[in-house]
């Protein structure tokens, strides 16, 4: 059995739906397990309905609410022929849920009405996707996720109830009877079933949760790139595909910010040695990039660059040393404020510390590390993280460029400077 994910972009109009049709028609026989995201900038949109409603304001709200349900039924319509009317029927019942949500006022917090308005998009992506599936021959399951994933009620962050998710899982999934199931990424529910997310690009995450408890042979994610690369094609015009990558890797990756896999995703996948594929949905023929326990050797420098950084100077209030009453303080604030630094580096008596320069984050920070220490923050930095680099790497990376900070380990170099 193989879990596939198709991201929004997969599916995002008619020929890229009909593309994916045909990636799983070149699977028939095979059990399969499919994970779809949100088309397109759906995800984006239902947030900006989410912040409108939030901020009182109903009928704007359900104005940019239905440009959502346009552009979905007219998907739809010119998808389907002899399942439409199904279709439509499922459609409008999600959008009746939205809907009896936003002729209310909100009472709790946005964190609850984002997750309960922002789950819409996986929900209305995959009827669609379902439907389409059933009238090209291709027979399959749809499955309201929130029925199988089971989770706390942190909304927009909400934690796995792994133990539940398995009992829901097993129920609701028999491959024996149907072979292909369709269901979403990045939502689940409560035991108030109330819907939750996973945090921002959470389908892989979902995926990954599927094959763990499924016991996989494989997960595959379907993207527009040919797989994993050293750097974003982007900005890097001469970034080459990675063949092969170990789980380590690609968590280091991860971790200083490349956007290729959720951080999330690999724990579920490494912890029962589930190799995890990256391959190209609009060439499914290309080999894309195997991600295993493997260790891979030689691997040439990989780069991740993060932009609209924050350079926060803090600096001991009476020059005491930065000892650890004021450290143990200073990690408390980044909990609370749920702040992970990208860079720290410390000082007898000041302390220096990079971050995304999310403004209400960098104000709320600069406030209660007031208390402690003297604060300055400079900003419109960007934060260069190389892995393997080598003397050729980083002289071309930092030639002409003003450097503010820097840490090299054995495997990692990291420079922080002005854009």
């Amino acid at each position: 059995m193989k879990v596939f994910k198709f991201g929004g972009a997969s599916v995002q109009d008619i020929g890229r739906i009909e593309n994916v049709a045909a990636i799983i028609n070149s699977y028939q026989g095979e059990d399969l397990m499919i994970i779809v995201s949100a088309m397109g900038k759906t995800t984006n949109a239902l947030e900006k309905v989410a912040e409108t409603f939030f901020e009182h304001n109903k009928e704007q709200a359900l104005q940019l609410f239905n440009v959502v349900k346009q552009q979905h039924t007219t998907i739809a319509k010119y998808l389907l022929v002899t399942h439409y009317n199904i279709c439509y029927a499922q459609l409008n019942d999600f959008f009746t849920e939205v809907e009896w949500l936003l002729h209310d006022k909100p009472v709790r917090e946005y964190d609850y009405y984002y997750d309960q308005i922002v789950c819409l998009g996986e929900l209305l992506s995959t009827c669609i996707v379902s439907n389409y599936l059933n009238e090209a021959g291709i027979a399959n399951t749809w499955l309201d996720v929130r029925d199988i994933v089971r989770t706390d009620d942190n909304f927009r962050d909400a934690s796995i109830d792994w133990k539940r998710t398995k009992q829901a899982i097993d129920t609701a999934i028999n491959f024996s009877t149907f072979p292909i199931y369709i269901t979403q990424g990045f939502i689940g529910s409560t035991d108030e079933n109330e819907s939750t997310t996973l945090g921002r690009e959470g389908s892989d995450y979902s995926a990954a949760i599927f094959a763990n408890l499924l016991d996989a042979e494989s997960l595959t994610i379907w993207k527009d790139v040919e797989g994993v690369m050293n750097a974003d094609p982007k900005t890097f015009p001469e970034a080459q595909i990675l063949k092969e990558l170990s789980f380590d890797e690609v968590i280091e990756m991860a971790y200083y910010g490349a956007q290729v896999i959720h951080p999330k995703t690999i724990k579920p996948l490494q912890n029962k040695g589930i190799p995890l594929h990256v391959k190209c949905f609009l060439n499914p023929a290309l080999p894309g990039t195997t991600i295993y326990k493997k260790q891979v050797k030689n691997l040439p420098p990989i780069f991740v660059v993060k932009q609209a950084q924050v350079l926060v100077h803090l600096h001991s209030q009476d020059f005491s040393f930065v000892g650890d009453e004021p450290l143990i303080a200073l990690y408390k604030i980044f909990k609370d404020l749920k702040i992970k630094p990208n860079l720290i580096q410390t000082g007898a008596i000041s302390l220096q510390l990079c971050m995304d320069g999310r403004k209400d984050k960098v104000e709320q920070l600069a406030s209660a590390a007031s208390a402690i220490f003297d604060v300055q923050v400079e900003t419109g930095l960007e934060l260069l993280t190389i892995r393997h680099y080598n003397d050729s790497a980083i002289d071309k990376m930092t030639k002409g460029k003003t450097i503010l900070l820097s840490q090299k380990t054995t495997d990692t170099l990291q420079v922080l400077y002005r854009a």
